[in-house]
């Protein structure tokens, strides 16, 4: 075959029709994921629609907003119906509750702040389900995330999504380079949430109008604790509030009813200054407060590390990048020491506040959009 006869690149990156190229797409029932299957599908690619029974969902069929409910996968499967592709829905209970759900709970009662949805990406959907995907002979997995994938010189890179409203590269850091290779989002490059709601209708999905999950799936309602003290019972054991000079403040329903940065709701009220939990100590039972220039982190810990640099994370004394130390803030200046391969010092240039063990550390190049991994935070506040 000549140079000239060389297939063209498909959409997916693939040197063939989009008919002969099988993809699985992991759908949640929500309006993301059903507007990937349904735009691939319509491109004439082999579809596989594949949705997670991650939790037992008979309880929750009336509460909406929750990726795994079972309304959502009657929906997930609806659209596949509508667009004419397979779909499955796989029973991964078992898998998310002692992968995502028993961490989640054991953090919290050590003090932490966990992230479930990474661990979910990390230990479930990238990992199990991208080996079903390759077990069903795709030659990709697609997802409705909001982050993007190029290929660059030293192989697949991960970037930051063009809406950064929208942007799940917080939650996607532990992507692997090999999973990377793998998978796919289309829906990246798009500039605002309403180009995939009119996708979706222009695809005639009656989810086009569906609320966006708000909550982590297994904490519909939002309320944590009370997750907590369901799998564990006895785990709010009362304490003290205790002010970092020593002084008793006043008492606790349980150490699992407090983060790290919090002021609202501490049941302390009639203090001349605002104050802040600035530690929790499991051991003592005590949720510790101060006022908030105590809350400042300059070194941070992290461990678990994902690198996702060209050359080698240990190859350099210093990385200059910038981090996230929690989805919602900005990126800011970092120093990045590493210590080993998967554990590192990173020194903020300018202090942040609430930074909490259980959270995240994401790096990321100090202009553009490329994702260089990230870690565990496993330690509190250092100045």
């Amino acid at each position: 075959m000549s140079l000239d006869d060389t297939p063209a690149l498909n959409t997916l990156g693939f040197a063939k029709a989009p008919s002969d190229t099988r993809v699985v797409v992991a759908m949640s029932g929500g309006v993301d994921s059903s507007v990937v299957a349904a735009k691939l599908a319509r491109e004439g690619y082999d579809v596989v629609g594949v949705t997670l029974q991650l939790y037992d969902h008979g309880a929750a069929l009336a509460k909406k907003g929750a990726c795994c409910a079972g309304i959502d996968i009657h929906d997930a499967r609806r659209v596949a119906e509508e667009m004419g592709f397979p779909h499955y829905v796989l029973d991964y209970e078992n898998i998310f509750k002692e992968a995502v759900i028993e961490e989640f709970a054991d953090s919290y009662l050590g003090g932490a702040t966990p992230v479930p949805c990474i661990r979910c990406n990390e230990r479930v959907k990238f990992k199990d389900l991208l080996a079903t995907a390759k077990d069903l002979d795709a030659d990709c997995m697609a997802t409705g995330h909001y982050i993007q994938r190029f290929d660059g010189d030293a192989g697949p890179e991960l970037h930051s999504a063009a809406d950064a409203t929208r942007d799940q590269s917080y939650f996607l850091f532990s992507t692997t380079p090999e999973q990377l290779s793998f998978l796919r989002f289309p829906l990246g490059h798009l500039k605002t949430k309403d180009e995939t709601r009119s996708l979706a209708r222009e695809f005639g999905l009656e989810v086009a109008d569906k609320p966006d999950s708000q909550d982590i799936c297994f904490v519909p309602d939002g309320n944590y604790a009370g997750v907590i003290e369901k799998l564990r019972p006895g785990a709010a054991e009362p304490g003290e509030i205790v002010h970092a000079d020593g002084r008793v403040l006043g008492s606790h329903e349980g150490v699992i009813h407090y983060t790290i940065g919090q002021r609202r709701g501490l049941g302390i009220g009639g203090l001349s200054e605002p104050l802040y939990v600035v530690k929790l100590d499991v051991e003592a039972r005590q949720v510790i407060v101060g006022p908030k220039d105590m809350l400042a982190t300059r070194i941070i810990p992290v461990r678990e590390i994902n690198w996702l640099g060209d050359a080698p994370f240990t190859s350099q004394d210093e990385w200059h990048l910038s981090v996230k130390v929690r989805s919602t803030r900005p990126p800011r200046e970092a120093i990045i020491r590493p210590l080993s391969e998967t554990e590192a010092e990173v020194e903020l240039l300018t202090p942040e506040e609430g930074v909490s063990p259980g959270q995240a550390c994401v790096f990321y190049a100090p202009e553009g959009s490329r994702v260089f991994g990230g870690g565990w935070i496993w330690a509190g506040p250092k100045t």
